[in-house]
């Protein structure tokens, strides 16, 4: 699934060349991807100016001069194309602009387009409930304490909580959980102000680290133009179960399994 990196990434490309445009033509290739799309979404779009686009968690956000937001998610195999070459049989959703033609293409259809008013965003109900961005001023170690008090759920659980931070996958929960020393089971309530002191920069440092380097190519994902990210190539932890931790502390890397997920850590430097 794209993750918060990839769809920082998809939005960044977009905004290349979709900021400030004039959308001349949208076309739906099929009634629903999760759920059905909005029934005005053509109407709405069709000659509305891009005014800017952004990310909340792990969806993307097209904003207009009409005062409507596009909320996209790409689900577990969506990605954005820019200027196809060849029309896709899982190209859903189709804008186009006087310069560049924008293809959502969806093989497995778990994405979904939402048509919000831009000055109800925080109170649409999938971001009203959400907690502060992982790389905005609203997540500290001290905001983080108090989201963690009383907490006996294992700290890697809480961090998926998308109350406690939004935008949080397996992957760089992970990652920035080994860069902080934690061990993935310790309960979350029990996580000392010190650990926390390490895992909030641990977390903004692999999320950031991951968009320079485009994502993780993981599945079906991909860049807007084309291109695959590589932080894949970079993983301490993830995916390398067996192999020796690279704080070379004579470690092995284990793979436990949390809440249906998997997760790797350091059995010696994660406490």
């Amino acid at each position: 699934m794209p993750e918060l990196p990839e769809v920082e990434t998809t939005v960044r490309g977009l905004a290349r060349f979709l900021d400030g445009a004039r959308i001349t033509r949208v076309a739906l290739n099929r009634p629903d991807l999760r759920r059905p799309f909005p029934p005005e979404l053509v109407q709405v779009l069709t000659g509305a100016e891009v005014t800017g686009l952004s990310r909340r968690a792990k969806y993307g956000l097209i904003h207009t001069d009409r005062e409507q937001t596009i909320v996209f998610h790409l689900g577990m195999s969506g990605r954005w194309r820019i200027d196809p070459g060849e029309p896709d049989k899982h190209d859903h959703l189709v804008i186009e602009t006087a310069d560049h033609r924008f293809a959502l293409c969806d093989p497995r259809r778990f994405g979904s387009v939402d048509l919000v008013p831009t000055g109800e965003l925080d109170a649409w109900a999938p971001f009203a409930a959400m907690g502060p961005e992982p790389l905005g001023p609203g997540l500290g170690a001290a905001q983080l304490k108090v989201a963690l008090k009383g907490r006996s759920q294992a700290i890697k659980l809480c961090l998926l909580d998308q109350r406690i931070v939004a935008g949080l996958g397996n992957i760089y929960v992970c990652e920035a959980l080994w860069r902080a020393g934690i061990h993935p089971r310790k309960p979350g309530g029990k996580v000392t102000r010190p650990q926390l002191e390490r895992l909030v920069p641990a977390i903004r440092e692999v999320l950031e680290q991951s968009i320079r380097d485009g994502g993780s190519t993981l599945r079906d994902f991909a860049q807007p133009d084309g291109e695959l990210g590589y932080f894949a190539t970079r993983f301490d932890v993830y995916g390398r179960e067996g192999e020796a931790c690279r704080h070379a502390d004579g470690g092995v890397i284990r793979r436990i399994a949390q809440g249906g997920r998997s997760s790797w850590f350091c059995p010696n430097c994660q406490r």
